[in-house]
């Protein structure tokens, strides 16, 4: 495992952004706990660099993936969401093993780094495999391993196998507890009996893990809910006490009701907004950002995997959520880039820089003032990642996974994926 020197760093003659999406001008300090401070140039640090060509800024959070998925890039193009599942995803899961997982996860960490994600919220079979994969790239994630009825290729359906693991996992945790832990991914009420439901609530209230679930991506989703319970799907699950509370992520969302979003509130569920996969699979409603923030619910965002997405890219992702949003509205003042940097960089506690030799982040214009709609709307070079203090990717190039490595592995395997169907 790359374990790269720890510590403070000092950066010099440099702009910073912070969550308020502020610029920051001077000699700063980037400690080893998130924080950061003015330098005065004579303090131990382990490292100092010029800043004068680089924009520091706060890293991106990515709430909802599938990691391992990157083997299911470009696959089945063209299809409306259920035929794509059941298709050209279901089919070839069957054949999931240890190694592919492996490969795809190195693959997906590759990307995260590069274009400036440190966290994932992940829902992907083989969960402790993505877990040490990830342990090894230095990266941060919360991974909710799926307990569903029928689609687990790594445990006989209905045996309870999944369950059980995913307890043992959560309460043994990883080989880096500061960066990984595990979770409960119950996949979606379409395809998890009550009972199901009932039992990963149970496990996510016993151990105090994240508990995942893909909630109103479709309408039609929502009508066959209703159709068979009376109820719509947030309302359905709160029906059986499902909601962990503060712990509970709610993926997608595009078609939830305002009394829905009143009970996302009141469990201080996480609803994640996943603008792309949601308008390339045609789901005809995405997350409604206004309605949401004026219910108090907390809003995140996601790429969902790169099979539905084509990319990991949190910041094509930020673009999408803004320009979307404002689109749905009629309103060009939803998601200025200040309140879209808020979001996609929510809970971060670590440290990326942008090149801005780059011409995608020119002109910064007089103040900077443009520095930050470039970095969110122009999908400028990240060239620096730090995590907890740790360098993991350093002038363009990432120290913790070997990039062209994981490209070959990846074309590899899924040659051998896919000729298993």
């Amino acid at each position: 495992m790359f374990v790269s020197e720890v510590g403070v760093r000092r950066v010099t003659n440099t702009r910073l952004i912070d969550h308020d999406g502020i610029v920051k001008y001077g000699d700063f300090l980037l400690h080893e706990n998130g924080s950061f401070s003015q330098s005065n140039g004579d303090e131990d640090v382990i490292e100092v660099f010029d800043g004068s060509m680089r924009l520091i800024t706060r890293s991106f959070q990515n709430w909802h993936t599938h990691l391992p998925m990157v083997l299911n890039r470009g696959m089945g193009e063209g299809l409306p969401l259920m035929e794509w599942l059941e298709k050209s995803i279901f089919p070839v899961e069957k054949f999931l093993t240890p190694e592919f997982v492996e490969i795809g996860t190195r693959a997906a960490a590759a990307e995260l780094i590069s274009t400036g994600t440190t966290f994932a919220c992940d829902m992907y079979f083989h969960t402790e495999v993505i877990g040490e994969t990830l342990a090894k790239t230095g990266l941060r994630a919360e991974l909710c391993g799926p307990i569903t009825d029928g689609l687990t290729p790594n445990f006989k359906p209905g045996s309870g196998d999944a369950l059980k693991h995913m307890r043992s996992l959560i309460k043994e945790g990883s080989s880096r507890p500061d960066r990984i832990s595990y979770g409960i991914g119950a996949h979606s009420v379409y395809v998890c009996s009550e009972e199901t439901l009932r039992k990963a609530s149970e496990v996510s209230k016993e151990t105090n893990c994240k508990l995942s679930i893909h909630t109103s991506e479709t309408r039609k989703e929502v009508a066959d809910c209703h159709s068979l319970t009376g109820m719509y799907p947030i309302e359905y699950l709160d029906s059986l006490d499902f909601f962990s509370d503060g712990n509970t992520v709610c993926a997608h969302c595009g078609w939830v009701t305002k009394k829905e979003m009143r009970i996302l509130a009141k469990h201080e569920a996480h609803a994640v907004h996943c603008p792309t996969s949601n308008q390339k699979l045609a789901c005809g409603g995405t997350l409604s950002y206004p309605a949401m923030i004026e219910a108090g619910v907390d809003v995140r965002l996601g790429t969902d995997g790169a099979a539905s997405n084509n990319s990991l890219d949190m910041r094509s992702e930020s673009k999408a959520a803004s320009l979307v949003q404002r689109h749905d509205h009629w309103d060009a003042r939803i998601l200025d880039p200040i309140e879209t940097w808020k979001l996609a960089t929510k809970g971060s506690t670590d440290w990326i820089t942008w090149n801005l030799d780059d011409i995608r982040m020119r002109p910064i214009g007089r103040d900077n003032r443009r520095i930050l709609a470039n970095t969110i709307y122009s999908g400028g070079d990240v060239l620096d990642v730090f995590v907890g203090g740790e360098a993991i990717r350093r002038n363009g190039k990432t120290l913790t996974i070997d990039e062209s490595k994981a490209c070959k592995d990846i074309e590899d395997a899924a040659i051998d994926y896919y000729s298993e169907i």
